[in-house]
């Protein structure tokens, strides 16, 4: 080989080494050309010998971390020359211009791309580094950078940094921890909660509060991280400044990028990722409303839904939105072979098995869509239909039975959709009682699970949902199979705690009074006997504390989202225990402060709330009209 070729070769393979550190160039699969990005041809386009000035460079929206292992963690930023986001859907040829909104022009785009280094390290000031690199990021990916850091020791907080190589631009310095060996012994993990973050319904205050207590080790999302919607459609942003970008329903790759990136300026939000690793999954809105394998409500491939959509057909949108998400989530791919796969599990320790499940994106048969509700009803305990298809299913039961085997502690089922079965007909009339976009419109796929934890006797089983926008906590029955006393919880398998919503609004509707919010709890939970405590009222989130003696479950309301604050209630708590598999009587200690509550009551106490500018004691009737 010829020296000049020698070093042209070497060159291009640290350039494929610096691109590959990346993983958004692998992301959601570099198997499948139409969702992932050719690094040989983003390296041949690209031209490191004329850098980028770093002060022209950005970290537009903080830093974040996710999907903890004993020895590695995901890290992100963004880097950009803008923070408007990339209309060049990672074209071979050339780079459409950005337009930087502040100065009312378009930027001339680079030809080379951003270097980035990235530092891990055990003190805040950086000082013992344990890992470290260089990336590069363009505007195929938007400009986003995920690494995996690695060589971590278990169970262990880290600070890391991303700085423009060689200069004094630096990312915010973000906070992070590993998840413990699979053996190892772990006295207490805290997780916070969350789902449905309707960016025109109001502030993430949610987000903020466990950032500002500092309360938990890690983050759940169980989805609805975005909605899709134009601002209008669904809430009005403008009357608090919270106009979703951009303001129309999105399709297109841009369009995906930018109402993430416009999430991703809530500050609250901003810092939640910052100091805490995230373990996320997607429910239906981070695409489209009710979501399934073939299509979602709006969108179904038929040729009016094609010509009104400007030409997007179900599964490019899909694609769109599914590779803006690994772009800008700090999340692994899991299995390159697959490019939906999002379903995953973490061992934390010997405590707690998680299994992150898709029931609403990865291989879902056919879900209500509001005009065939009836046909829904009808098939709904059809054997032949799933909410995750034979792969995802098979998965899921090998994952409860290899847990039990190793003997962790608790099982933690990260499902979007409420998997008890809720009688609703308050709300959907006695004709389809039930929610068939749930676990209630696939029973057969409900039934094999039960009956896999009943007949395997796998005890210690923790389910967790989102999606409703309203908080549920119910005994894990199987109800017409297996004896149950409400009274006692004698004959559950397990609990499940399904949370509100950030900021979405309550489903009897936004404007709802505490009042007639507490009478339709009431109402719910005198129709289900496994049900145990309801609440429609409050937007908010939960905790869940975990040690090898039992489960606390901590959930919290917002008094108000239309502003930024720190103000929470606490509405109730409730205790598992292991072994018990079920709710610890009385219920909530017997009091909660909002919502029914099964063999207790609800008192509204006058609260205290920090405003900034002194205490003030308030009464929930005042709460109604902050």
């Amino acid at each position: 080989m010829k020296l000049h070729s020698l070093s042209a070769f070497l060159f291009v393979s640290a350039a494929l080494a610096s691109y590959t550190k990346n993983i958004n160039y692998r992301s959601p699969s570099e198997h499948h050309p139409a969702l992932g990005v050719s690094i040989h041809k983003v390296v041949k386009r690209n031209n490191p010998a004329s850098p980028w000035d770093p002060s022209k460079l950005n970290f537009t929206h903080g830093v974040a971390s996710g999907d903890p292992y004993p020895d590695s963690v995901i890290l992100w930023t963004r880097i950009a020359p803008s923070s408007d986001n990339d209309k060049s859907n990672a074209t071979v040829s050339g780079y459409v211009p950005l337009y930087n909104h502040d100065t009312e022009e378009y930027i001339a785009v680079s030809k080379a791309p951003v270097c980035v280094e990235y530092k891990v390290s055990t003190d805040k000031e950086c000082g013992d580094v344990v890992d470290s690199g260089t990336a590069y990021t363009t505007s195929d990916i938007d400009y986003t950078v995920k690494v995996e850091a690695k060589n971590l020791k278990p169970f262990t907080q880290y600070y890391y940094q991303f700085s423009v190589c060689n200069s004094d631009n630096k990312s915010p310095l973000g906070r992070t921890k590993t998840t413990p060996e699979a053996d190892d012994d772990v006295t207490s993990v805290g997780i916070a909660v969350y789902s449905c973050s309707n960016y025109p319904f109001g502030f993430f205050n949610a987000y903020g509060n466990p950032v500002r207590k500092d309360s938990v080790d890690y983050v759940i999302h169980l989805g609805d991280y975005i909605y899709e919607y134009a601002n209008g459609d669904y809430g009005w942003g403008q009357t608090i400044g919270r106009v979703p970008l951009p303001d129309k329903q999105i399709y297109s790759l841009y369009d995906y990028r930018k109402r993430i990136a416009t999430y991703r300026t809530d500050l609250d939000l901003v810092a939640s990722h910052q100091q805490f690793p995230w373990i996320p999954v997607w429910d239906d809105h981070e695409v489209a409303d009710n979501t399934y394998r073939d299509g979602s409500s709006e969108l179904n491939n038929t040729e009016s839904s094609f010509v009104e959509d400007g030409g997007v057909s179900v599964d490019q949108r899909k694609m769109n939105a599914v590779r803006a998400y690994f772009e800008w989530m700090p999340i692994r791919q899991v299995e390159m072979d697959d490019n939906l796969r999002i379903w995953r599990s973490f061992s934390i320790g010997k405590l707690i098995d998680l299994v992150m499940l898709d029931t609403r994106q990865y291989d879902r048969s056919i879900t209500d869509l509001y005009w065939n509700t009836d046909y829904v009803h009808a098939i709904s305990n059809d054997a032949g239909r799933s909410l995750m298809g034979s792969r995802q299913e098979h998965w899921f039961y090998n994952q409860l039975t290899s847990s039990q085997k190793r003997g962790a502690t608790w099982r933690v089922i990260g499902s979007q959709i409420i998997f008890s079965r809720i009688n609703e007909s308050l709300a959907y009339g006695d004709d389809n009682p039930f929610d068939y976009d749930a676990w209630d419109g696939y029973e057969s796929n409900r039934n094999r699970t039960l009956s896999l934890l009943y007949n395997n006797d796998i005890q210690n089983n923790i389910f967790l949902a989102g999606d409703s926008h309203a908080s549920w906590v119910s005994d894990l029955v199987w109800l017409g199979e297996k004896s149950y006393d409400k009274e006692t919880g004698e004959g559950s398998i397990g609990v499940e705690f399904a949370g509100s919503a950030v900021t979405s609004p309550c489903p009897y509707g936004a404007n709802i009074s505490l009042a007639n919010a507490n009478n339709y709890s009431t109402w719910l939970q005198n129709a289900n006997d496994e049900l145990q405590w309801q609440d429609l009222y409050y937007r908010g989130y939960y905790e869940l504390h975990f040690t090898s003696e039992e489960v606390t479950a901590n959930y919290f309301g917002l008094p108000t989202v239309v502003s930024r604050n720190n103000w929470e209630i606490p509405l109730a708590n409730f205790t598992v225990k292991s072994g018990a598999n079920k709710l610890q009587r009385p219920i909530a200690g017997g009091v909660v402060e909002s919502g029914s509550v099964k063999g207790g009551k609800t008192v509204q106490t006058n609260l205290t709330i920090d405003t900034g500018n002194g205490t003030w004691f308030v009464s929930h009737a005042d709460l109604e009209v902050l």
